[in-house]
C-alpha cells in the first residue's frame, strides 16, 4: 500500500461501508475512499481515478481531489499556517501539506506563496514539503537537445536572471537579456533550451526565432572543425577577444553553439580546443 503514497491511480471499487467505498489495489489491499469523495454514481466492479495520500491518522486514503504539485514534482503552493513543526501549505487536499523548518531556507509566513518540492519521507512514509529544490533536483540528468520546447516555472530572482524548474525535474535559468516580458515566480511559461551546462543545468530562451541563429553559428563551427582536419585551438573557456575575432560573435553566443553541438555528440570540448566526436 505504502509504495502508492503519492499516486494517481485507477482502482475497481470493491465494496460499501459506513465510511466510504472500499477500493482493491493490484496487490489486494483494501484502500479507502471517503463517503465525501465518493461519486454518486459509483457502482461496485467501476473503476475510478484517484490519489492516495496519509489522512490525519498516517493511514493511506483515497481521494478524487487533485493536488496541486504530485509526488518529485515543483508546484507553487501558498502557506496556510505556521505551527511548531514548520509551515502548512494549501496544496489541494483537506489535509495541509506540512513543510519543516528544516526544509525552510527561511521563515515562512502565513500567506507566503512559495515553489514546493513534494517528496516522500522514507523514514515515516509521510508525503512532507521542501523549499530547497535545488538538493532535490541538482543531480537530475536532463535528455534533452538544444533547441527543444520545455515547460517552466519561474522561481527566484538572481543576478543573473530567473531561476527556472524545467518540465518539473530540471534546474535552469532565463538570462535577464532573454526576458522580454515581465515575470515573476510561480508563472508557468514555455521555453526553449539553449544550453545543457556541465552541472546538468539549462540555459533558456522565451524566444524560439534565436533557435535559427544558433544552429547558423553551430554549423559554422562545425564546418571550421572539418576545414582544419578536426580541431581548433579554441574552446568555450577562451578570451572573449580570441572568439569575436575568429567567429565575429560574443562568447555566450559562441557557447551556446557550441553546446548544441555538445549535445548532439558532434564534438568534444576539451579546456583549450574543440575536436570533432569521431576523432
Amino acid at each position: 500500500m505504502e509504495e502508492l503514497i503519492g499516486q494517481t491511480v485507477e482502482l475497481e471499487a470493491l465494496k460499501t461501508t459506513p465510511q466510504g467505498v472500499y477500493l482493491i489495489t493490484e496487490k489486494n489491499d483494501e484502500l479507502l475512499l471517503p463517503n465525501k469523495y465518493v461519486p454518486r454514481d459509483l457502482r461496485m466492479g467501476d473503476k475510478i481515478k484517484v490519489f492516495v495520500y496519509n489522512d490525519f491518522d498516517n493511514r493511506p486514503v483515497a481521494t478524487t481531489l487533485t493536488p496541486k504539485v504530485h509526488l518529485n514534482q515543483v508546484g507553487f503552493l501558498k502557506c496556510f499556517d505556521v505551527s511548531d513543526y514548520g509551515a502548512f501549505f494549501d496544496w489541494g487536499l483537506e489535509k495541509h501539506l506540512l513543510v519543516p523548518f528544516s526544509e525552510q531556507h527561511y521563515n515562512i509566513e502565513a500567506g507566503d506563496e512559495c515553489l514546493v518540492y513534494l517528496y516522500k519521507d522514507e523514514k515515516t512514509n509521510r508525503l512532507v514539503g521542501s523549499i530547497k529544490i535545488d538538493k532535490f533536483l541538482k543531480n537530475n540528468v536532463p535528455s534533452y537537445n538544444v533547441g527543444d520546447k520545455v515547460n517552466l516555472i519561474v522561481g527566484g530572482e538572481t543576478d543573473l536572471g530567473f531561476k527556472v524548474i524545467v518540465e518539473n525535474q530540471f534546474l535552469g535559468l532565463i538570462y535577464k537579456n532573454e526576458l522580454f516580458k515581465k515575470v515573476k515566480q510561480g508563472d508557468l511559461l514555455t521555453g526553449y533550451i539553449t544550453t545543457i551546462r556541465e552541472d546538468n543545468k539549462l540555459d533558456i530562451s522565451l524566444n524560439s526565432a534565436r533557435l535559427s541563429e544558433l544552429e547558423v553559428l553551430a554549423n559554422k563551427i562545425y564546418e571550421t572543425l572539418l576545414r582544419e582536419n578536426g580541431a581548433i585551438n579554441i574552446s568555450d573557456k577562451s578570451d572573449p577577444e580570441v572568439i569575436y575575432k575568429r567567429f565575429q560573435v560574443s562568447k555566450k553566443a559562441f557557447k551556446r553553439a557550441v553546446g548544441l553541438l555538445y549535445s548532439e555528440r558532434k564534438i568534444v570540448v576539451n579546456p583549450q580546443s574543440i575536436v570533432l566526436a569521431e576523432n
